[in-house]
């Protein structure tokens, strides 16, 4: 946690639980307290989220309240003044989602080809000759695709030679190459 003037940010925070009232979220975070390079603590925070409290996505782009959802790693910027409860409160001014959830994976790979089979697609990452580089990733009706701006693309704008981030889950099969689920894909050039 770092402290800056009147608010104070949290990197790489999970949430933990979300509740809306009466257009005010409630969003509850953990973190971890580390000292000398060693976590001490599990720390709870509730973030009271209002309108204008400005949220993005890992894209950049803005996004809801309701976008928001538990396991999301975010990263927040919230006032200093708090309460003493337990779990303290502190107002949100900004929440940036990292990743889509805190057992996923983030990855960089350059696209050797954009395969259908049987109606099912496939990216396959990495270099051609070297097959221990390569990953094929399962695109789904809920994969989310980006393209360099942060705007929805299909999977036909996807195409070998352009370099992507891939958010994964952290699963893999022990085939070669390595087949996993693509939450998201963005197009980085």
């Amino acid at each position: 946690m770092n402290a800056r003037s009147n608010t104070m940010q949290i990197e790489n925070a999970v949430i933990s639980s979300i509740f809306i009232q009466n257009g005010t979220g409630y969003v509850t975070i953990t973190y971890d307290s580390v000292e000398n390079d060693q976590v001490t603590d599990e720390n709870f925070l509730i973030l009271l989220v209002g309108r204008n409290t400005v949220i993005r996505d890992q894209f950049g782009r803005r996004i809801g309240l309701r976008n928001l959802k538990e396991d999301m790693v975010i990263n927040a910027v919230f006032s200093s003044a708090m309460t003493r409860s337990n779990p303290p409160q502190a107002r949100a001014y900004r929440i940036n989602v990292v990743k889509e959830n805190e057992f996923s994976i983030i990855e960089e790979g350059h696209v050797l080809s954009v395969e259908n089979y049987n109606g099912f697609y496939y990216i396959l990452t990495g270099y051609e000759d070297d097959i221990y580089s390569q990953i094929r990733y399962v695109i789904s009706e809920t994969t989310k695709l980006r393209g360099r701006y942060g705007n929805r693309i299909s999977i036909r704008a996807i195409r070998p030679g352009q370099i992507v981030r891939i958010e994964r889950a952290s699963f893999q099969t022990a085939s070669i190459p390595p087949q996993t689920n693509a939450l998201t894909v963005q197009i980085l050039y």
